[in-house]
């Protein structure tokens, strides 16, 4: 009888979502403490995510818009308003499909715009980023839970 294990189903993930072009990380070299750190040292292990890479593809996939609408949108991404996960799943839902409404202060008075977090015009413009053993602590009401996602797959 062949035994699969967990690790062997997680390696299978991993190599089918390399060969559709996701970028394969590791858990542990991408923390703040890792090889090739990219977590936020102050979130210690709290975020969920790597915002140097939200940023940069922000602006990769919306050249013409400045720093500060950058800089709102990530907060509205990153930043759920309702204390509901389905409210926010569902926002986050949105977000993905329709851009991010956001304003900021031009020179010529508050200007207006959508972000959008994936470019569906040319998908190699996006991030495929496929991870790994990324751990995430949370501390809900004094008690503090680690999870560790066995792959997890962004874009």
């Amino acid at each position: 009888m062949i035994k699969i294990t967990e690790d062997a189903i997680e390696q299978t993930a991993l190599e089918w979502l390399e060969t559709l072009g996701y970028e394969i990380a590791y858990g542990p070299d991408i923390a703040f403490d890792g090889s090739s750190p990219e977590r936020d040292q102050e979130a210690n292990y709290t975020d969920v995510v790597l915002l140097g890479r939200l940023r940069s593809a922000l602006e990769r996939i919306n050249p013409t818009l400045p720093a500060d609408a950058i800089g709102e949108a990530v907060r509205k991404i990153t930043r759920p308003e309702s204390p509901s996960l389905i409210e926010n799943n569902h926002e986050f839902q949105k977000m993905l499909t329709d851009g991010v409404d956001i304003s900021w202060m031009g020179v010529d008075g508050e200007k207006h715009d959508k972000a959008w977090l994936v470019d569906v015009a040319n998908p190699d413009n996006n991030d495929w980023l496929a991870v790994n053993q990324f751990t995430v602590v949370e501390d809900l009401s004094g008690w503090c839970g680690i999870r560790r996602a066995q792959v997890k797959a962004c874009r």
